[in-house]
């Protein structure tokens, strides 16, 4: 083993950059998926809404659970709950 090689970090499967989730403002969220803010903060204090992170004081929204979320509420009759 060369003194390169020791010393070169290796990528792993979770330090990829594809592995690596898109965070969302809740501005960036709400514009997804066009709802106003307000609605996002109440659903987010109900907690019905889509899950969210937080950062310090702040929230973000992981681009991939935006999308589950919505796939979740996706209904095809309005009989259904």
């Amino acid at each position: 083993m060369t003194s390169k090689e020791i010393f070169q970090p290796k990528m792993t499967a979770a330090k990829s950059p594809a592995a690596i989730a898109t965070l969302m403002t809740p501005n960036e969220a709400a514009a997804v998926l066009k709802v106003s803010l307000s609605w996002l903060a109440k659903a987010r204090m109900r907690g019905d809404g889509p899950p969210y992170i937080r950062v310090g004081r702040s929230i973000r929204y992981a681009e991939a659970a935006l999308m589950q979320w919505m796939k979740s509420r996706q209904r095809s009759s309005t009989s259904e709950q």
